[in-house]
């Protein structure tokens, strides 16, 4: 994975406050806005990810519940397994 340049122009008292955070955190600025970046990038994707499964088994409430038809967790179901009948 390569990388680019991304040049931004911000209010001074913006990077003032970033070069605090990042200074509490013995980083630089470019790296703190970096990481802030990935972190919230990867919030977004788990939200997603989050929806996508409430799609597929429906929304019962925030937890997520396996399908009816059989003993077994979430996990056999998913992957296609059919637990075994006791």
């Amino acid at each position: 994975m390569g990388s680019t340049v991304l040049s931004l122009r911000i209010d001074g008292e913006l990077l003032d406050r970033l070069r605090q955070h990042a200074a509490k955190r013995g980083m630089s600025v470019q790296d703190y806005v970096v990481r802030t970046l990935i972190r919230d990038d990867f919030d977004e994707r788990f939200t997603a990810a989050v929806e996508e499964t409430e799609k597929f088994y429906g929304d019962s409430g925030g937890s997520v519940t396996p399908p009816a038809g059989g003993a077994g967790d979430a996990t056999t179901h998913v992957m296609g397994v059919t637990p075994p009948v006791t």
